[in-house]
């Protein structure tokens, strides 16, 4: 029986220039639909897991296209609560060469952060459940989604679920120290975290020795102290870490570290020159999940969530549309874009 995984978060509607077109030059947007945990959903769902999102989202037909976006790659959506008056929007203008790309958010007033704990049903919802992911991007959309978040949490703790957590900061959501107040107290309830190069500085104010991310320079002893002050200071059983370097919005290096509470692992380093970047981390979420739920070895389960992560990284939209076997390829070595006949 396949490992059911639960995720919790905002599903939003993302529009996008064609092509490499900038927001001043766009007279057409591509419809979409993505956001952090739901990606994560998506994800599992592919990999052959039993995934559910949970979310609030309008009864109206825009609301119900998030759910379908949702249902076509076979997330179980039947606890998404339905109620409130528009669903989130971002507008994604894509970067080129030195060029970043850009975000602009349309989510203020969104279903889910006008959403109360009276809204979702933890008992019913964790039911056979084995794990549980939330990230830090959640309880930023206000006070009352950070109660359900708690509710959340303390729910699947006492059921003996495997709780993770993106730590995902938004500067564009709340401040550093707001963060930090709400998330120290999330994180005495998780079990596996995920960071990148700047989330634990951001949230924690613990940064990696001799790192500068503009400028693609990675200590690996600096993550490897990133990563025990972490778990030392929550009690995490596992800590990731994204180790991007970025040469340009188009090029990057990208790999990954996973401390387990007793080594390091780090993974091999792909040089990506990336179709869509967006979604990237949630994508190595997934891959993780998956492959702790599948007992994985240490460097094996950094391995794969590296891998399953460069692969989206080609693909278009948030959603990871891959499958185990492309995964395990590629983690196994087999980079060479040659054309599977």
């Amino acid at each position: 029986m396949a490992k059911r995984v639960i995720t919790f978060g905002e599903i939003m509607l993302r529009l996008a220039p064609e092509g490499y077109y900038r927001f001043v030059q766009a007279d057409q947007y591509g419809a979409t639909y993505g956001g952090g945990e739901a990606n994560v959903a998506v994800s599992l769902a592919n990999y052959g897991l039993d995934a559910a999102f949970v979310t609030k989202l309008p009864k109206h037909e825009i609301g119900q296209a998030g759910v379908n976006s949702l249902r076509k790659f076979g997330v179980d959506t039947s606890y998404i609560t339905r109620g409130g008056d528009r669903v989130g929007i971002y507008f994604l203008e894509k970067g080129a060469s030195q060029r970043p790309s850009k975000v602009i958010y349309d989510r203020a007033g969104s279903a889910i952060a006008t959403a109360t704990t009276e809204d979702f049903d933890w008992d019913a919802i964790f039911d056979g459940a084995d794990w549980f992911h939330f990230t830090g991007i959640t309880p930023a959309l206000g006070d009352n989604v950070t109660a359900i978040c708690l509710e959340a949490c303390k729910a699947a703790q006492a059921r003996n679920i495997t709780v993770s957590c993106d730590l995902n900061y938004r500067n564009k959501l709340w401040s550093k120290e707001k963060a930090g107040e709400v998330m120290g107290e999330l994180c005495k309830y998780i079990d596996v975290c995920i960071a990148n190069e700047e989330d634990a500085s951001d949230v924690f104010g613990i940064k990696a020795a001799n790192t500068d991310v503009t400028k693609g320079e990675v200590n690996h002893e600096g993550y490897k102290d990133v990563a025990k002050q972490l778990a030392d200071r929550f009690g995490f059983s596992k800590v990731a870490i994204t180790l991007r370097e970025s040469i340009s919005a188009n090029d990057n290096n990208w790999s990954a570290m996973l401390y387990d509470g007793t080594d390091y692992y780090f993974s091999k380093k792909y040089k990506m020159h990336i179709v869509d970047r967006v979604g990237g981390g949630d994508s190595f979420g997934g891959g993780l999940i998956y492959a702790c739920l599948e007992d994985m070895k240490s460097q094996d389960i950094i391995e794969f969530a590296v891998a399953a992560s460069c692969l989206k990284h080609s693909v278009e939209g948030d959603f990871n549309m891959v499958s185990v076997d492309e995964v395990s390829k590629l983690a196994g070595g087999d980079a060479s874009g040659r054309v599977q006949r």
